[in-house]
């Protein structure tokens, strides 16, 4: 082990980053084991859909399925919304849905987006009993009552506009108050008509756009809201389905950044396209992967760099919004579409990597830090290779919970984890001679939360590792 140096290394912000939808009322959870080996890297965060309608008698029960005999047209005709219901609040508890997830997103060195389309008329004592639920899960994302401006979200049926908009309003004041680690995000209209100045209700949501951290729109490049109830036609006589050009998405979204912050007194803030896509079903497949490519294109090119992040809606998907679409016949199958491979090249780039910064030579035992996936210290070993390997494993003698990084692909090492084999890292990216790589080791929390007790714990988690794995590597097979 003498014979590799160690360093000290901080994960940064990327110039814009990558998160990703999994599950909704479109799809099921799919697990991080399988999401990271798919696509090789983490993301920044990972966004969770769910409802929180704690007032009416059919709660907690996903809507759909206690009124699964239901004359139902429309998605969003059932009295609240069809995503899983928040297990927690004053009236839950923190072994369900949505904590297994959240725990399992975490582990994997993510952070967590966390949507909840609630009810507008539930106590400040429901909105604190929230905030306490996610204090130990570093930094989250809260999206609360997203697409406010629609018509239709339960939420916005059982109020006036004006009323969603103090409800953000107070949901951001408690939260703030309580859980100082989650960042309130506000997904509102913008600026959706060319000839317009002002974003959507601009009156109403004025304020929200002053209290919030972060700034959101949803723009789908091309849409079939009527799904899963009609099928999107060429000579459909009543469109359920629309299409946008690429251009027009980002030139809008831009502006409605622009307007936010003339808002907000001139001052910026973080802003993100909290679900974006193009529809498999109005596209087509190979569409979908040219519109997606070319709005990420335009992120790039633009010198501005104004634009913070997105959320790819979904990983899989039951329609064709998906990276997969889920099989008929077996929810735990996902088929992949096209615009995968597209997906994982994007956020394979360097734009959209979060940023690597070495510092000094370090020795063991090393403490790590895990602040969140744009924030963390971690080590860095530098590896000479002779040539292409047949054999690259790391072989650990501790319970070490990590997320490891070489020759551009991740790997997740668990506590009861002991071998973890990294030559997946080289299969489609083969070492054509010599070459120099750097394995990363970073540290997220084992159980998937912060330790409140440590001093810093809501913002920070900490792991020391003694030593070294052994690390092998071998240039030809074991028998020639």
């Amino acid at each position: 082990m003498s014979d590799y140096k160690v360093y000290s290394v901080h994960m940064g912000k990327a110039k814009c980053a990558v998160d990703l939808g999994d599950g909704s009322e479109r799809g099921e959870y799919v697990d991080q084991d399988y999401i990271l080996h798919k696509l090789g890297r983490p993301h920044r965060s990972i966004s969770l859909m769910y409802c929180y309608y704690p007032l009416d008698k059919e709660f907690p029960g996903r809507i759909s399925e206690v009124m699964k005999d239901a004359d139902v047209k429309f998605q969003w005709d059932y009295p609240y919304d069809d995503y899983f219901t928040y297990k927690g609040g004053l009236e839950g508890n923190r072994d369900d849905e949505p904590f297994t997830c959240m725990r399992d997103i975490r582990r994997h060195g993510q952070d967590v987006t966390l949507t909840l389309t609630a009810d507008p008329n539930i106590s400040d004592e429901q909105i604190r009993a929230i905030a306490e639920d996610l204090k130990t899960f570093g930094r989250v994302f809260l999206r609360v009552n997203h697409e406010n401006t629609g018509n239709w979200f339960s939420f916005t049926k059982r109020t006036t506009y004006q009323g969603v908009a103090d409800f953000y309003c107070k949901f951001v004041k408690i939260v703030h108050e309580v859980a100082p680690n989650v960042q309130m995000v506000l997904c509102t209209g913008g600026i959706e008509d060319p000839n317009s100045e002002e974003i959507m209700m601009e009156k109403e949501f004025a304020q929200s756009v002053k209290d919030t951290d972060i700034w959101s729109v949803d723009k789908y490049m091309a849409l079939h809201w009527g799904w899963p109830f009609d099928v999107a036609l060429r000579d459909q006589k009543v469109k359920s389905y629309k299409r946008d050009r690429v251009e027009d998405t980002y030139n809008m979204t831009k502006r409605s950044y622009e307007r936010f912050k003339v808002i907000n007194g001139g001052v910026s803030k973080p802003m993100v396209m909290s679900e974006f896509n193009a529809d498999g079903d109005v596209t087509g497949a190979y569409d979908q992967t040219v519109m997606v490519r070319g709005f990420c294109d335009m992120l790039k090119e633009d010198p501005e760099q104004w634009f913070s992040g997105f959320t790819f809606y979904q990983f899989r998907d039951r329609g064709r919004l998906g990276l997969e679409i889920e099989d008929p016949n077996n929810q735990n199958v996902g088929i992949e579409q096209p615009v995968m491979k597209t997906y994982r090249e994007i956020i394979h780039d360097d734009f959209f990597k979060p940023e690597m910064k070495r510092g000094g030579e370090v020795s063991f035992p090393v403490k790590l830090r895990w602040g969140n996936s744009e924030d963390a210290e971690g080590l860095e070993i530098p590896i000479h290779f002779y040539g292409d390997p047949h054999f690259c494993e790391l072989t650990f003698e501790d319970e070490s919970n990590l997320m490891i990084e070489i020759n551009g692909k991740w790997f997740y090492k668990s506590p009861k984890a002991k071998v973890i084999d990294l030559m997946s890292a080289f299969y489609e990216n083969r070492l054509e001679g010599a070459k120099d790589l750097t394995l990363r080791i970073f540290a997220p929390p084992a159980s998937g939360e912060n330790d409140l007790g440590a001093e810093d714990g809501m913002f920070n988690s900490y792991q020391t590792i003694e030593k070294l794995p052994k690390i092998r590597i071998e240039y030809e097979p074991v028998m020639l």
